[in-house]
């Protein structure tokens, strides 16, 4: 079965996906996920297509996520390794599929990482095109600035990739920096 490709990642959202900030999500994880397999040295496209379409059942089950997931993608024809991973991204949370690969840890943790950068950009004239890591790091430990970040996911995701918490959001700014108009987190005029 081929792997799921970022052509088909975005029809397969479309079907079940409407609010424009879960659009923005999409864009700002599989950005983050580019960067992440450019770090391990995997197939950026790919890892961008699952980013991309984490969340598809989200709009339709939030208190379900992830419960409708797996039959209609499968049904779909997205391979079983994608299916997994977007299931992982959600374990301990809604999921009991544990992230085991560089792809299922990469997008465990980079799916909160990506709120706290996006938040933290926001509040920046420059938005993310001179967003530095320490401002991030700094961000990270007020538990009260966007405080609906699961800073545990993040951390507990940094400690199952081996990786420092400064360079998995430095990776996540720079893939993020790729996406910053389409995510509204350009420099403001």
């Amino acid at each position: 079965m081929p792997k799921l490709t970022m052509e088909r990642a975005k029809e397969l959202l479309a079907t079940t996906t409407t609010e424009a900030h879960l659009f923005e999500h999409a864009i700002g994880v599989s950005a983050a996920m580019g960067a992440m397999a450019r770090h391990f040295g995997e197939d950026e496209g790919y890892w961008q297509a699952v980013g991309y379409l984490h969340d598809y059942d989200y709009e339709q089950f939030p208190e379900e996520h992830l419960a409708h997931t797996r039959e209609p993608l499968l049904d779909a024809g997205v391979d079983e390794e994608s299916v997994r991973a977007i299931l992982a991204h959600g374990w301990g949370l809604c999921s009991e599929e544990k992230p085991e690969t560089p792809l299922e840890k990469s997008l465990f943790t980079v799916d909160e990482l990506t709120g706290l950068v996006a938040a933290t950009a926001r509040m920046r004239p420059g938005g993310l095109s001179d967003l530095e890591t320490s401002s991030v790091k700094k961000k990270f430990k007020d538990k009260r600035f966007a405080a609906k970040i699961d800073r545990a996911v993040i951390q507990q995701g940094c400690e199952l990739l081996g990786m420092e918490l400064g360079d998995v959001i430095a990776l996540t700014i720079e893939g993020m920096r790729q996406q910053m108009d389409a995510l509204g987190l350009g420099p403001k005029e």
